[in-house]
C-alpha cells in the first residue's frame, strides 16, 4: 500500500502518489475500469482529473466509479478557462460528467502566462468564480497548476495573490539540471511548507520529447523500464512533503505505483546521472508555452 500524508492544510490524508486521470482521456471504459481497480489495490485515495483531458472523456470514465467510491476518494478537477462565466460553465459540466454534486479541489489549469494570469485573477476572472463555488459547497479547496519552466515563479506570484490550498508543477532530474528552475522550485517548496500548501509533482518519468512514432498517450516520451521508473519516482518521493502524480498513460501509471510501493531510499546523484546518460534524456520544455 502507498504511504499517506496530510495534503497541505486540507487535513486530508492523501496517498503520496495521486492518480493522474489524464491517462483516461483516450481509453474505453473497460481499460478505465481495469486501471481504477489497480489504483484501489494500491490504496490510492486521491484522483486528479481535468475538464480538458480528452475533451471531458477522462471525467466521463471516472463517473461510473463515483457512485460507489466518492466517499473514499479526494476528488480534484481543473478548469482551463480564465473568466468567471466560462469557468462556471465548464465546472458545472465537469460535475455532470463526474456524476457528483461537488469535488474536493478545483484548480486553475496551467496558469503561467502573465496575460492569462491577469484575467483569471482580476475582476470577473476564474478565481472569482471558484471562490463563489466554494461558498456554494461545490468545492472545498482551490488550487492552481502550471507547466513549463516558469511554473515555480508564477506559482509564487499566485500564492502572493491568494492563499491557494495546493499547487502543481513539473519536476524531474532533467529539470534539476536547470539552475534557474531549481532555484524557483526550492523557493516555492519553502513557501508551501511555511503556508501548509500542498505541492504536487508531474512529469516525474519524462525521458524526452517524442521522436518518431508515439507509443503512449503522454505528450512526452516516458521512461519505460521498471528500474528507471523506480529511480525517477523514488527521487521525487525522497523530497519530504510533496506528492507525485502518475503519468497520463494507463500502461505507465501502474509502474509508478509499483515503484512507490517499494518505499525505496532516494537515489544518489550518481545513480540519477547514470540513468540520465544511459537513456539519453532530454529536457521536454522549451520556454513557457507547453501543452497540457
Amino acid at each position: 500500500m502507498i504511504r499517506k500524508q496530510k495534503f497541505g492544510r486540507t487535513g486530508h490524508e492523501s496517498t503520496r502518489v495521486i492518480f493522474g486521470a489524464a491517462a483516461l482521456g483516450s481509453v474505453d471504459q473497460v481499460d478505465a475500469d481495469r486501471t481504477l481497480n489497480i489504483l484501489l489495490e494500491y490504496g490510492i485515495n486521491h484522483f486528479d482529473v481535468a475538464a480538458s483531458y480528452g475533451n471531458g472523456e477522462a471525467e466521463k470514465r471516472m463517473g461510473p466509479w463515483m457512485a460507489e467510491q466518492r466517499d473514499k476518494i479526494f476528488l480534484a478537477t481543473k478548469t482551463n478557462f480564465r473568466t468567471h462565466r466560462e469557468a462556471k460553465e465548464q465546472f458545472e459540466s465537469s460535475l455532470e460528467r463526474l456524476r457528483v454534486d461537488s469535488v474536493d479541489l478545483i484548480q486553475m489549469h496551467n496558469l503561467i502566462e502573465p496575460d492569462e494570469w491577469d484575467i483569471a485573477m482580476g475582476p470577473g476572472g476564474a478565481l472569482e468564480y471558484l471562490v463563489e463555488a466554494r461558498e456554494q459547497g461545490l468545492t472545498r479547496f482551490i488550487g492552481v497548476t502550471g507547466h513549463g519552466l516558469t511554473a515555480p515563479v508564477m506559482h509564487r506570484r499566485s500564492l502572493d495573490r491568494y492563499p491557494f490550498d495546493s499547487v502543481l508543477l513539473p519536476y524531474n532530474y532533467m529539470l534539476h539540471q536547470n539552475p534557474d528552475f531549481v532555484s524557483g522550485f526550492e523557493s516555492l517548496l519553502e513557501r508551501c511548507r511555511e503556508s501548509s500548501t500542498a505541492l504536487q509533482i508531474i512529469k516525474s518519468v519524462a525521458r524526452q520529447p517524442w521522436e518518431g512514432e508515439k507509443r503512449r498517450t503522454t505528450w512526452y516520451e516516458p521512461l519505460e523500464d521498471q528500474e528507471d521508473i523506480d529511480l525517477a519516482a523514488s527521487w521525487i518521493l525522497g523530497i519530504p512533503d510533496v506528492f507525485l502524480i502518475t503519468a497520463g498513460d494507463t500502461n505507465v501509471a501502474p509502474r509508478i505505483l509499483a515503484a512507490a510501493d517499494k518505499n525505496l531510499p532516494r537515489p544518489t546523484d550518481a545513480e540519477m546521472t547514470a540513468m540520465m546518460e544511459r537513456r539519453s534524456m532530454k529536457l521536454i520544455f522549451e520556454g513557457s508555452k507547453t501543452r497540457n
